[in-house]
């Protein structure tokens, strides 16, 4: 057997992929509660709202596990039995969580696979009990400057939103109350014009119109 001297095993070890890969593209988040409030308000609805979520990702380029996903999206909706996200995180205790992931129509087995392992690492506790995964057509346009979100999947998820304005602060308090539910970069909130799940796996459905609700994101996963 020959011998490896220290640089070449290095060296070895550099060339090696990452089995993890790296990830970028964009993000869009849903929550049942307004995400941009004052305090007041937001303590007020603590236990009431906000149990539920949606959290999608638009991938650009990369790859995870090996798997090349460039050019598709992928959804986690997300049922809890309290508030996500109070306090900085998931609130202590708000089991039980179910969730349902609807993959990009467009993906293969392997890139279905990847997809699914890729939102239960960068959701996680927070996706809970994953009860379904489906395999649906997803539209996702995300306009960061002036803040427009247009997402579709299936019959199942519907959003459309808008750039705050003078208006949407009511008690000229608020402060980005809930931060993302992923890790991502550049989260912005915007207006949920109308937004909505309709789906089955959750035993539950929800529809939001005007409330401070979304954000718009970009990400980068090494």
């Amino acid at each position: 057997m020959r011998a490896i001297g220290l640089t070449g095993l290095l060296l070895s070890v550099l060339l090696v992929p990452s089995a993890w890969g790296e990830l970028s593209g964009e993000y869009f988040e849903i929550r049942t509660c307004d995400i941009y409030t004052g305090p007041c308000f937001a303590n007020a609805e603590v236990g009431l709202t906000g149990k539920d979520a949606l959290l999608a990702w638009s991938i650009e380029k990369g790859s995870y596990q090996g798997v090349n996903l460039a050019g598709l999206k992928v959804i986690a909706v997300i049922s809890a039995s309290d508030t996500l996200g109070y306090g900085g995180g998931v609130v202590v205790n708000p089991e039980p969580i179910r969730s349902v992931i609807l993959v990009d129509a467009q993906a293969t087995p392997r890139q279905r696979q990847a997809l699914v392992a890729m939102v239960r690492a960068r959701a996680g506790r927070v996706l809970g009990e994953v009860v379904r995964v489906m395999q649906v057509p997803i539209e996702m346009k995300l306009d960061h400057v002036e803040m427009v979100a247009y997402v579709k999947a299936g019959r199942m998820v519907h959003a459309l939103t808008r750039k705050l304005c003078d208006a949407d602060h009511v008690c000229t308090n608020e402060v980005i109350f809930y931060p993302p539910l992923a890790p991502v970069d550049n989260a912005a909130p915007a207006v949920v014009v109308s937004g909505g799940y309709r789906g089955r796996g959750l035993g539950v459905q929800w529809e939001l119109n005007g409330s401070r609700s979304a954000f718009l994101a970009t990400f980068q996963y090494e």
